[in-house]
């Protein structure tokens, strides 16, 4: 495996908890009221420093979506999950 280079961000930020790389910018939350199965979660429109793990479809508390989890690039950690896509049921 080759060497990691990290993209560092600048202002306020939030990182990893396991090794503290810097993920994503405040300025990049859309939302903070979501709720994961280990609690708390927010939406960021961009992040960096990941890398994907492989997609699946889960059934969340809004209905099945399409995801993926993201991995820490320096320690591997997983950081959250992102949406690849997501049902809408058809009422008809």
């Amino acid at each position: 495996m080759g060497r990691v280079f990290a993209v560092t961000l600048e202002g306020r930020i939030y990182t990893c908890k396991h090794c503290g790389t810097h993920l994503a910018l405040s300025n990049d939350i859309v939302s903070k009221s979501f709720q994961c199965r280990h609690g708390k979660a927010y939406l960021f429109s961009k992040v960096v420093n990941v890398t994907n793990g492989e997609i699946e479809e889960r059934q969340m508390m809004t209905g099945a979506h399409t995801v993926a989890d993201i991995f820490c690039v320096q320690c591997g950690e997983i950081v959250g999950w992102k949406y690849v896509g997501f049902y809408v049921l058809d009422a008809t």
